[in-house]
């Protein structure tokens, strides 16, 4: 089953928006993220529409952050991607199998629970921890190149 990677590569997005103080062209995030400006186009569009970035069209024109990253959790940001599936279990292939009933049930269950508590990990969590960390990395990276 294919992975849904919108979550990863918005918050990729959202943090590089952050970082220039220049309108980024959906050509060129897509671009960053080896995809087309029209997929990028799509899923910054529910972003768009929650007021966390704007576009504007034409030439000069792009995207830009609307809302600082320490107000925008990635719960924020799952749901403005129409809230997809965070885990894939599917059920059996034989709905009138008494055992692959049972089974259903129980694993119904189970991604139950796991989305309630994913959610919750989701809503604690702000694009701005995750800038931060990226911040740390970064610099950890350059004090640790060989200087010339």
């Amino acid at each position: 089953m294919r992975k849904d990677n919108r979550l990863p590569r918005v918050l990729h997005v959202l943090i590089h928006l952050d970082r220039h103080d220049k309108l980024m062209t959906s050509g060129k995030i897509a671009k960053m993220l080896d995809t087309n400006p029209v997929v990028v186009r799509r899923i910054m569009s529910g972003l768009r529409n929650k007021g966390y970035v704007s576009s504007s069209k034409g030439a000069g024109g792009g995207w830009q952050l609307q809302s600082q990253l320490n107000e925008i959790s990635l719960y924020d940001v799952h749901m403005a991607l129409g809230e997809p599936e965070l885990l894939s279990l599917g059920s059996g292939d034989n709905p009138n199998c008494l055992v692959e009933q049972s089974v259903d049930i129980a694993l119904k269950t189970i991604m139950t629970d796991i989305d309630i508590i994913l959610k919750e990990k989701l809503r604690n969590i702000k694009v701005s921890d995750i800038a931060s960390d990226f911040d740390l990395r970064l610099e950890e990276y350059n004090n640790s190149k060989p200087m010339t």
